[in-house]
């Protein structure tokens, strides 16, 4: 469906409502990143932005798309079921406790495999993977560091995905990846003078390093993450059981 085809046979934003549905079911529009903005679609396809953001707004209440303020309207496509019983994530953490997570990206780019992760993800040295570094907060108070390594070929178009908007495990419901296994060690570490800055914490201060390996139902290691967490912000349990 091109930009041409919208007419006058039936109200417009239930055609643009349309246009931008085959968009996102086409993969034109892949879920996590923005569409274009009301201006930028009221001018593409002549028309006013009211009617534009009636179009927008339908899809919002189906799930579709989510508008976030001063962003944009972002993608949200087709939600998988995962079991989240053992797995989660700092939001779906810090969520639980009645906190609210908050990150800053500190680093987002596209590497190499090299042997290291080829040998982890079962790829070749010269593909690609996401290479992710950002800081946790609990309102506006640091929690932690985290570095995640995922592969591209798992999450297309990655780069474009506002990781402020959506959490890594939205993004892995959107391609259906269902999280059903890791394997996390810890371990105790300090911190150099740049993370310590931006952990507030004082330069060689021990901090908790976790690291973990997550596997979804298909055998296949989606990401690996190392975590730097201050040790006096967090508690742990473990759950044995015989």
């Amino acid at each position: 469906m091109d930009e041409k085809e919208i007419t006058y046979s039936s109200p417009i934003y239930l055609q643009l409502r349309e246009v931008i549905r085959t968009k996102i079911e086409e993969g034109e529009y892949q879920p996590g990143m923005a569409i274009p903005s009301e201006n930028e679609l009221a001018e593409t396809y002549g028309i006013n932005r009211m009617t534009v953001r009636s179009a927008i707004e339908a899809l919002v209440r189906e799930g579709l798309l989510r508008s976030v303020q001063g962003k944009g309207i972002f993608v949200v496509g087709k939600i998988y079921q995962r079991n989240l019983d053992i797995l989660e994530g700092f939001t779906q953490v810090m969520k639980s406790k009645n906190a609210s997570p908050k990150f800053k990206i500190l680093q987002k780019n596209a590497r190499p495999a090299g042997k290291l992760f080829a040998d982890l993800f079962g790829i070749k040295e010269e593909d690609q993977i996401n290479y992710i570094r950002r800081t946790c907060y609990n309102n506006t108070e640091p929690v932690s560091i985290e570095e995640l390594f995922i592969p591209e070929y798992l999450v297309p178009k990655f780069h474009g995905i506002d990781l402020t908007v959506f959490s890594i495990y939205e993004i892995y419901e959107f391609y259906g990846i269902n999280l059903v296994k890791a394997i996390q060690t810890l371990d105790i570490t300090k911190l150099n003078q740049r993370d310590a800055k931006i952990l507030e914490e004082e330069e060689d201060a021990p901090v908790l390093l976790f690291e973990c390996t997550s596997y979804d139902d298909k055998g296949r290691v989606i990401e690996f993450t190392r975590s730097y967490t201050r040790s006096g912000k967090s508690d742990y349990s473990v759950d044995f059981r015989i």
